[in-house]
């Protein structure tokens, strides 16, 4: 890892008219819009999914770095990220981020160590620890020998 702070940039381009296109300089672009919800057509990323996908992909990421320093045999994992939008004292926010994780391991004998380990990763995740709704973490383990 290198040395913090570590500093991030994207560019977000968009004409009255079209979707937005969001850049990074070494990423594909993605193509984004409103939700449908907010009367966007639905078929692009929405800063509300992108949102939830930060966190659910941030939270797998640090589970197989833990897993990994802790030496955990696992075969797959499925994390599920669902968030609720809704209007605190007149503001719009997301007052519950909950993560539904399905851990497949190799044997019943890990099942402790793989819990510890997904509540480790949930404490670590970078994207959940900034933001403000209220997190709750459900997990599944899968034991397929």
């Amino acid at each position: 890892m290198e040395n913090l702070p570590h500093h991030y940039s994207v560019v977000v381009n968009a004409k009255p008219e079209n979707h937005l296109q969001v850049s990074a300089d070494h990423l594909p672009t993605l193509d984004v819009d409103a939700p449908s919800q907010f009367g966007g057509p639905g078929d692009k990323w929405s800063p509300e999914e992108l949102l939830l996908a930060a966190a659910a992909n941030c939270f797998v990421l640090s589970f197989r770095t833990v897993a990994s320093i802790a030496k955990l045999e696992w075969q797959a994992i499925r994390c599920t990220t669902d968030g609720v939008l809704d209007k605190v004292e007149r503001t719009m926010q997301f007052t519950e981020i909950v993560t539904k994780v399905a851990l497949t391991i190799d044997s019943e004998a890990s099942r402790q160590k793989a819990e510890t380990l997904l509540a480790k990763a949930e404490k670590i995740c970078i994207v959940s620890n900034s933001l403000t709704a209220q997190k709750r973490l459900e997990i599944e383990l899968i034991v397929e020998q």
